[in-house]
């Protein structure tokens, strides 16, 4: 799709329109030059739909996050509760809705340097060195399958993921939002371990998952 597009859009012309506030609308341009006016505006109405249709899917998917982890007691009550007609979970639902919405009053370039940062930072940056670190602590767990080439895919993803960090323009604005939120992650769920006398307060998960031993009477 790229290729066809830059065989009638020059690279050239998307650079500098990337480097202004004009609306440019790449698809858009592409069916215009190509069949007319009435292909522009087929085009942006499908990109649109379709837009609309991922939006609604991933916000159904990931209402059910919040409301597993509240079943499991990892989250608030609240979000736990299901409509009673509907049984899906309204409370979940709603919130991401409401958060969803707020930033849309964000500039769309900001809100996704954020979240690409914020995602590289806490999930796909620590997974690739918690691979890693569980390795090396826990080589007896057992594990279902394999890593090929392991650790290599783990320290090139690793590497791969610095790179995109500190090669964006002003990456440093995007980290202390992720640094933000994962020292307020860190801080909540020490309170809830402390209040709960879970790890690092109490026992460990191997400890309190092993059986209590057997006592008989010799």
């Amino acid at each position: 799709m790229n290729i066809s597009i830059l065989g009638v859009v020059p690279w050239q012309e998307l650079d500098q329109a990337a480097k202004t506030d004009t609306r440019f609308y790449v698809v858009s341009m592409f069916m215009q030059r190509l069949y007319g006016a009435w292909a522009a505006y087929l085009a942006a109405g499908l990109i649109m739909w379709t837009a609309f249709a991922s939006v609604f899917s991933l916000l159904l998917g990931y209402s059910r996050v919040p409301y597993a982890a509240a079943l499991d007691g990892n989250y608030f009550r609240i979000f736990a509760r299901v409509h009673p007609e509907g049984r899906f979970p309204h409370v979940s639902l709603l919130a991401l809705g409401l958060v969803a919405s707020a930033f849309c009053f964000l500039r769309l370039v900001d809100v996704i340097a954020a979240l690409v940062v914020i995602r590289i930072m806490i999930q796909f940056l620590v997974q690739a060195i918690g691979v890693i670190v569980l390795r090396i602590r826990r080589p007896d767990m057992p594990r279902p399958f394999r890593m090929w080439l392991y650790p290599l895919p783990a320290l090139v993803a690793s590497l791969g993921f610095v790179f995109i960090l500190v090669a964006r323009p002003n990456f440093l604005r995007e980290i202390r939002y992720a640094t933000v939120i994962l020292i307020a992650g860190i801080i909540i769920y020490l309170v809830r371990a402390l209040r709960r006398h879970e790890w690092p307060f109490g026992p460990t998960p191997e400890t309190a998952a092993q059986p209590a031993p057997l006592i008989t009477n010799v």
